[in-house]
Protein backbone atom coordinates (compact mmCIF):
# COMPACT_ATOMS: atom_id res chain seq x y z
CA UNK A 1 0.00 0.00 0.00
CA UNK A 2 1.01 3.71 -1.07
CA UNK A 3 2.74 5.82 2.08
CA UNK A 4 0.08 8.64 -0.13
CA UNK A 5 -2.34 9.77 1.81
CA UNK A 6 -5.78 9.76 -0.27
CA UNK A 7 -6.23 13.42 -1.75
CA UNK A 8 -1.82 13.12 -2.92
CA UNK A 9 -3.09 9.46 -4.14
CA UNK A 10 -5.75 10.96 -5.89
CA UNK A 11 -3.17 13.49 -7.53
CA UNK A 12 -0.87 11.45 -8.38
CA UNK A 13 -3.17 8.78 -10.07
CA UNK A 14 -4.46 11.31 -11.97
CA UNK A 15 -1.79 13.38 -12.92
CA UNK A 16 0.23 9.86 -14.14
CA UNK A 17 -3.02 8.74 -16.35
CA UNK A 18 -2.57 11.95 -18.01
CA UNK A 19 1.15 11.49 -19.00
CA UNK A 20 -0.39 7.93 -20.58
CA UNK A 21 -3.06 9.57 -22.38
CA UNK A 22 0.01 12.17 -23.76
CA UNK A 23 2.02 9.65 -24.84
CA UNK A 24 -0.91 7.76 -26.73
CA UNK A 25 -2.27 10.86 -28.22
CA UNK A 26 1.35 12.01 -29.44
CA UNK A 27 1.86 8.74 -31.59
CA UNK A 28 -1.04 9.88 -33.68
CA UNK A 29 -3.40 7.54 -36.28
CA UNK A 30 -7.06 7.29 -36.73
CA UNK A 31 -8.82 9.87 -34.25
CA UNK A 32 -12.05 7.61 -33.44
CA UNK A 33 -9.29 4.71 -32.67
CA UNK A 34 -7.37 6.81 -30.35
CA UNK A 35 -10.53 7.78 -28.55
CA UNK A 36 -11.36 4.08 -27.57
CA UNK A 37 -7.74 3.29 -26.90
CA UNK A 38 -7.65 6.72 -24.69
CA UNK A 39 -10.71 5.39 -23.06
CA UNK A 40 -9.17 1.38 -22.35
CA UNK A 41 -5.68 2.13 -21.24
CA UNK A 42 -6.38 4.62 -18.96
CA UNK A 43 -9.19 2.71 -17.09
CA UNK A 44 -6.76 0.06 -16.73
CA UNK A 45 -4.38 1.71 -15.78
CA UNK A 46 -6.13 3.65 -12.82
CA UNK A 47 -7.83 0.00 -12.19
CA UNK A 48 -4.64 -1.72 -11.83
CA UNK A 49 -3.19 1.42 -9.50
CA UNK A 50 -6.02 1.53 -6.73
CA UNK A 51 -6.13 -2.05 -6.84
CA UNK A 52 -2.63 -1.73 -5.83
CA UNK A 53 -2.96 1.14 -3.24
CA UNK A 54 -6.03 0.56 -1.79
CA UNK A 55 -6.98 -3.13 -2.25
CA UNK A 56 -9.56 -2.92 0.23
CA UNK A 57 -11.62 0.40 -1.68
CA UNK A 58 -14.60 -0.15 -4.27
CA UNK A 59 -14.47 1.26 -7.44
CA UNK A 60 -17.02 3.20 -9.74
CA UNK A 61 -15.56 3.33 -13.29
CA UNK A 62 -17.08 5.18 -16.32
CA UNK A 63 -15.37 2.51 -18.56
CA UNK A 64 -16.36 -0.18 -15.81
CA UNK A 65 -18.83 -2.88 -14.75
CA UNK A 66 -20.87 -0.74 -11.84
CA UNK A 67 -20.36 -3.51 -9.56
CA UNK A 68 -23.48 -2.79 -6.66
CA UNK A 69 -21.33 -4.22 -3.83
CA UNK A 70 -19.60 -0.70 -3.89
CA UNK A 71 -23.06 0.97 -1.93
CA UNK A 72 -22.06 -1.20 1.06
CA UNK A 73 -18.57 -0.37 1.06
CA UNK A 74 -17.18 2.30 3.26
CA UNK A 75 -14.59 3.46 0.22
CA UNK A 76 -15.30 4.18 -2.91
CA UNK A 77 -13.13 5.44 -5.69
CA UNK A 78 -15.13 7.07 -8.41
CA UNK A 79 -13.54 7.56 -11.69
CA UNK A 80 -13.05 9.12 -14.68
CA UNK A 81 -10.03 7.66 -17.13
CA UNK A 82 -11.06 9.94 -19.87
CA UNK A 83 -13.67 12.94 -19.45
CA UNK A 84 -13.83 14.65 -22.90
CA UNK A 85 -13.35 11.32 -25.07
CA UNK A 86 -14.30 13.56 -28.13
CA UNK A 87 -12.02 16.23 -27.36
CA UNK A 88 -8.94 13.89 -26.72
CA UNK A 89 -9.63 13.24 -30.05
CA UNK A 90 -9.20 16.34 -31.92
CA UNK A 91 -5.54 17.75 -32.75
CA UNK A 92 -5.11 20.82 -30.38
CA UNK A 93 -7.91 20.71 -28.37
CA UNK A 94 -7.14 21.31 -24.07
CA UNK A 95 -10.67 20.35 -22.96
CA UNK A 96 -10.30 17.28 -22.00
CA UNK A 97 -9.12 15.65 -18.37
CA UNK A 98 -8.96 12.77 -15.55
CA UNK A 99 -11.29 12.40 -12.87
CA UNK A 100 -10.19 10.75 -9.75
CA UNK A 101 -12.09 10.82 -6.20
CA UNK A 102 -12.98 9.22 -3.13
CA UNK A 103 -16.46 9.26 -1.46
CA UNK A 104 -16.36 7.52 1.98
CA UNK A 105 -18.94 6.56 4.83
CA UNK A 106 -19.36 8.21 7.91
CA UNK A 107 -19.15 5.85 10.54
CA UNK A 108 -21.05 7.57 12.82
CA UNK A 109 -23.36 8.53 10.41
CA UNK A 110 -23.95 5.86 8.07
CA UNK A 111 -23.42 8.03 5.11
CA UNK A 112 -21.28 9.24 3.07
CA UNK A 113 -19.46 11.93 0.84
CA UNK A 114 -16.88 13.07 -1.44
CA UNK A 115 -13.89 13.40 0.87
CA UNK A 116 -10.55 13.30 -1.40
CA UNK A 117 -10.19 14.40 -5.72
CA UNK A 118 -8.24 15.80 -8.01
CA UNK A 119 -8.78 16.74 -11.58
CA UNK A 120 -5.65 16.18 -14.10
CA UNK A 121 -6.03 18.59 -17.34
CA UNK A 122 -2.85 16.98 -19.07
CA UNK A 123 -2.90 19.15 -22.45
CA UNK A 124 -2.95 22.32 -19.99
CA UNK A 125 0.21 20.42 -17.90
CA UNK A 126 -2.58 21.12 -14.53
CA UNK A 127 -3.61 19.53 -11.63
CA UNK A 128 -6.36 20.62 -9.31
CA UNK A 129 -7.10 18.30 -6.51
CA UNK A 130 -8.14 18.89 -2.65
CA UNK A 131 -4.60 18.63 -1.71
CA UNK A 132 -4.02 21.93 -0.08
CA UNK A 133 -3.60 24.69 -3.13
CA UNK A 134 -4.24 28.36 -3.29
CA UNK A 135 -6.80 30.52 -2.23
CA UNK A 136 -9.64 30.56 -5.04
CA UNK A 137 -10.88 34.02 -5.82
CA UNK A 138 -14.44 34.33 -4.52
CA UNK A 139 -15.16 37.51 -5.22
CA UNK A 140 -17.07 38.80 -8.10
CA UNK A 141 -16.30 40.33 -11.16
CA UNK A 142 -18.50 43.59 -11.22
CA UNK A 143 -17.34 44.87 -14.18
CA UNK A 144 -18.22 42.65 -16.95
CA UNK A 145 -21.66 40.11 -17.39
CA UNK A 146 -21.22 36.78 -15.81
CA UNK A 147 -19.41 34.20 -18.12
CA UNK A 148 -21.40 30.70 -17.87
CA UNK A 149 -19.14 27.89 -18.86
CA UNK A 150 -21.45 25.52 -21.02
CA UNK A 151 -21.72 21.99 -22.91
CA UNK A 152 -20.33 22.65 -26.46
CA UNK A 153 -22.69 20.43 -28.57
CA UNK A 154 -25.54 19.71 -25.63
CA UNK A 155 -26.27 22.58 -23.57
CA UNK A 156 -29.99 22.59 -22.36
CA UNK A 157 -32.67 25.08 -23.13
CA UNK A 158 -33.20 25.60 -19.26
CA UNK A 159 -29.39 26.85 -19.29
CA UNK A 160 -30.21 29.24 -22.38
CA UNK A 161 -33.13 30.50 -20.91
CA UNK A 162 -31.21 31.11 -17.41
CA UNK A 163 -28.35 32.96 -19.52
CA UNK A 164 -30.95 35.21 -21.00
CA UNK A 165 -32.13 36.22 -17.65
CA UNK A 166 -29.09 37.60 -16.40
CA UNK A 167 -27.67 38.53 -19.45
CA UNK A 168 -24.28 36.30 -19.33
CA UNK A 169 -22.49 35.35 -21.85
CA UNK A 170 -22.03 31.23 -22.99
CA UNK A 171 -18.82 29.68 -22.96
CA UNK A 172 -19.04 26.63 -24.72
CA UNK A 173 -15.95 24.17 -23.52
CA UNK A 174 -15.48 20.45 -23.43
CA UNK A 175 -15.22 17.57 -20.81
CA UNK A 176 -17.02 18.76 -16.93
CA UNK A 177 -13.88 18.46 -15.13
CA UNK A 178 -11.97 21.30 -17.87
CA UNK A 179 -15.79 23.60 -17.56
CA UNK A 180 -15.51 23.43 -13.51
CA UNK A 181 -11.90 24.12 -13.53
CA UNK A 182 -12.07 27.36 -15.50
CA UNK A 183 -14.83 28.16 -12.48
CA UNK A 184 -12.34 27.07 -9.72
CA UNK A 185 -9.49 29.14 -11.33
CA UNK A 186 -11.88 32.53 -12.33
CA UNK A 187 -11.88 32.26 -16.00
CA UNK A 188 -15.41 31.70 -16.07
CA UNK A 189 -18.28 32.18 -13.20
CA UNK A 190 -20.82 29.64 -13.43
CA UNK A 191 -21.16 25.89 -14.61
CA UNK A 192 -25.10 24.97 -14.82
CA UNK A 193 -26.05 21.43 -16.67
CA UNK A 194 -29.00 20.10 -16.67
CA UNK A 195 -30.09 17.22 -18.66
CA UNK A 196 -28.27 14.33 -17.32
CA UNK A 197 -24.88 12.68 -16.63
CA UNK A 198 -23.03 10.38 -14.07
CA UNK A 199 -21.36 10.61 -11.12
CA UNK A 200 -17.87 10.00 -12.56
CA UNK A 201 -18.65 13.12 -14.48
CA UNK A 202 -18.77 15.20 -11.76
CA UNK A 203 -17.33 13.84 -8.29
CA UNK A 204 -13.68 14.69 -8.93
CA UNK A 205 -14.53 18.51 -9.78
CA UNK A 206 -17.03 18.77 -7.11
CA UNK A 207 -14.65 17.49 -4.39
CA UNK A 208 -11.82 20.13 -5.45
CA UNK A 209 -14.65 22.86 -5.89
CA UNK A 210 -16.14 22.17 -2.61
CA UNK A 211 -12.52 22.16 -1.01
CA UNK A 212 -11.88 25.49 -2.41
CA UNK A 213 -14.90 27.42 -1.21
CA UNK A 214 -17.69 26.92 -4.39
CA UNK A 215 -20.80 26.48 -4.10
CA UNK A 216 -22.28 23.02 -5.41
CA UNK A 217 -25.41 21.98 -5.72
CA UNK A 218 -28.58 20.08 -7.48
CA UNK A 219 -30.58 22.92 -9.54
CA UNK A 220 -32.73 23.36 -6.98
CA UNK A 221 -30.30 23.92 -4.37
CA UNK A 222 -30.21 20.36 -2.72
CA UNK A 223 -27.14 18.52 -1.90
CA UNK A 224 -25.31 16.27 -5.14
CA UNK A 225 -24.91 13.09 -3.85
CA UNK A 226 -22.79 10.03 -4.52
CA UNK A 227 -22.52 6.53 -4.82
CA UNK A 228 -26.14 6.05 -5.84
CA UNK A 229 -27.67 2.84 -6.69
CA UNK A 230 -28.24 4.65 -10.18
CA UNK A 231 -25.33 6.65 -10.65
CA UNK A 232 -27.39 9.12 -13.23
CA UNK A 233 -26.65 12.76 -11.74
CA UNK A 234 -29.50 14.73 -13.54
CA UNK A 235 -28.05 18.01 -12.90
CA UNK A 236 -25.81 21.03 -11.72
CA UNK A 237 -24.71 24.02 -10.37
CA UNK A 238 -20.90 25.57 -9.71
CA UNK A 239 -20.37 29.07 -8.84
CA UNK A 240 -19.23 31.26 -6.21
CA UNK A 241 -21.10 31.31 -3.22
CA UNK A 242 -21.98 35.33 -3.80
CA UNK A 243 -23.91 34.87 -6.93
CA UNK A 244 -25.92 31.18 -5.91
CA UNK A 245 -28.92 33.11 -4.78
CA UNK A 246 -29.00 34.59 -8.04
CA UNK A 247 -28.64 31.81 -9.97
CA UNK A 248 -30.87 29.87 -7.98
CA UNK A 249 -33.76 32.53 -8.50
CA UNK A 250 -33.37 32.58 -12.00
CA UNK A 251 -32.79 28.92 -12.55
CA UNK A 252 -36.37 28.94 -10.25
CA UNK A 253 -37.78 30.93 -12.48
CA UNK A 254 -37.06 29.46 -15.74
CA UNK A 255 -38.03 25.97 -15.08
CA UNK A 256 -41.70 27.57 -13.92
CA UNK A 257 -41.60 29.18 -17.28
CA UNK A 258 -41.32 26.01 -19.35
Amino acid sequence: MSALDDHALAADLAERAGHLLLTLRASGGDPEALRKAGDRQSHEFLMAELARERPDDAVLSEEGVDDKARLAADRVWIVDPLDGTNEFGDAGRTDWAVHVALWARAAAAGTGDLVAGAVALPAQDSVLSTVAGPAAQLDGEAHRPLRMVVSRSRASDLVKDVAAKLNADLVPWGSAGAKVATVVTGENDVYLHSGGFYEWDTAAPVAVARQRGFHVSRIDGSPVVYNQKDPLLPDILVCRPAIAPVLLNAIREATHAI
